[in-house]
């Protein structure tokens, strides 16, 4: 048998043989992972299987802190020393801050669930940011509503 019979070495490494038990094709839904794994993953409710890439991740979480940035510079800049400056909006921070402050939630939330979806290696981290924030978010939006009910 000559050398020209045989095929190149590089082509049998290259091209997997699916027939073969040592081939198994990519999956797409996340690895089992720890039990707090799993229970944040009901609790996000996520679907079964990989449904976001890092970058969505990443896209949703840009998302997220650009609202929560705007919110804060509303609240902490705009509406208690620019507009009562100009005298106007006087009384509406309230409102304006618990409307963003929902939406904030919301999508610190949304960012959450996508990380958790593309199974990120940053998703804990971000979770305990992400829920560290909402818990500021909450007491504001408690301390809106008093001032609108007072």
């Amino acid at each position: 048998m000559s050398t020209t019979d045989q095929p190149p070495i590089a082509a049998t490494a290259a091209t997997p043989d699916t027939a073969t038990p040592e081939f198994t094709a990519p999956t797409t839904t996340p690895p089992a992972g720890s039990s707090a794994d799993r229970f944040m993953r009901r609790l996000l409710r996520l679907p079964e299987g990989r449904t976001a890439t890092a970058d969505e991740a990443r896209s949703a979480f840009q998302k997220s802190l650009f609202i929560s940035t705007c919110r804060c510079m509303l609240m902490y800049i705009i509406f208690p020393f620019v507009l009562p400056a100009v005298g106007i909006a006087r009384g509406v921070g309230p409102y304006i801050g618990l409307t963003i402050g929902v939406l904030a939630m919301v999508s610190i939330v949304y960012s959450i669930r996508r990380f958790w979806r593309a199974d990120h290696s940053k998703r804990w981290h971000y979770t305990v940011f992400g829920t560290v924030i909402i818990g500021f978010l909450i007491y504001l939006a408690t301390k809106d509503i008093s001032t609108i009910l007072s």
